[in-house]
């Protein structure tokens, strides 16, 4: 998709919970499939097998997301520590600059406004093309936008059950797009009765059917897939829409129901 200039794939890799071997092997076995883009975080710890599996690709083909934690900036030093962790994920990476690098997640508690002014520093610099955030509520995005630097990006929980539409529109709003994490809901959605009988009349599963629910609101996805099967199902989503009753009646599933972070103090702000 292409939204002001930033254009992401809309179907991606998650890799949180791959490491290692696993890890590289997915990640390979995706590239070879047709994925063409990777997501991934400082707090993974899984740069460096990813980094490896990257290797077989051209670089201009693929597109790397990369974020990093608050917990790693120190307050006297925010533009070295922020520099510092791009740097290791680059080396990590195996690559000389970043598509996407996002400030993980909020912590009013931290100097977010100062990390924030500092990843531009990495856009001026080349190391990043596009700079965002991650799990950030309208009241965050509202205090970084009077920084006026570009927010190209907000990646937060989003599927039928946590179906943030108030924050979704804020975001089209304000030319940032929005990016599904955890878009199974850990698993919970695949046994919902509603979801499986519209997955049956389209004979495909339910993880396919939310997928392609989000990618046809041109939401991009990035769902962790370990497996040659899942993946490959991943992939298959662009094959088949759906009709606008059954979009709609998985809007309204939403029961504002959090699988990550559900007790973030942040999430309240």
């Amino acid at each position: 998709m292409k939204q002001n200039h930033f254009s992401i794939p809309l179907l991606g890799l998650g890799t949180w919970q791959l490491s290692g071997k696993e890890c590289e092997r997915a990640v390979k076995e995706a590239l070879e499939m047709g994925y063409r883009h990777v997501d991934t975080a400082e707090l993974y710890d899984n740069q460096k097998a990813i980094g490896k599996a990257l290797q077989e690709v051209d670089r201009r083909e693929i597109f790397i997301t990369s974020k990093f934690s608050l917990d790693s900036v120190r307050e006297k030093h925010v533009l070295q520590d922020v520099e510092n962790l791009c740097d290791k994920a680059l080396s990590e990476l195996k690559t000389d600059y970043l598509d996407l690098y996002l400030l993980h997640w909020p912590d009013r508690s931290k100097p977010i406004s100062e990390s924030y002014t500092a990843m531009q520093e990495l856009v001026r610099k080349g190391k990043v093309r596009h700079i965002g955030v991650s799990n950030f509520t309208i009241h965050h995005l509202q205090d970084l936008l009077k920084l006026n630097i570009p927010i190209a990006a907000n990646q937060v929980e989003f599927h039928p059950y946590l179906y943030q539409e108030e924050l979704w529109d804020f975001c089209k709003l304000h030319n940032i797009t929005l990016i599904s994490y955890r878009s199974l809901g850990k698993g919970a959605l695949l046994e919902d009765p509603k979801l499986k009988e519209i997955a049956n009349q389209y004979q495909k599963t339910v993880a396919q059917v939310i997928l392609r629910w989000l990618t046809q609101k041109n939401i991009p996805v990035i769902p962790k897939a370990s497996s040659q099967v899942h993946l490959k199902e991943n992939l298959e989503i662009s094959t088949f829409s759906l009709d606008e009753k059954d979009s709609r009646a998985m809007d309204a599933l939403h029961r504002n129901k959090r699988y990550c972070g559900e007790s973030d103090p942040e999430f309240a702000y």
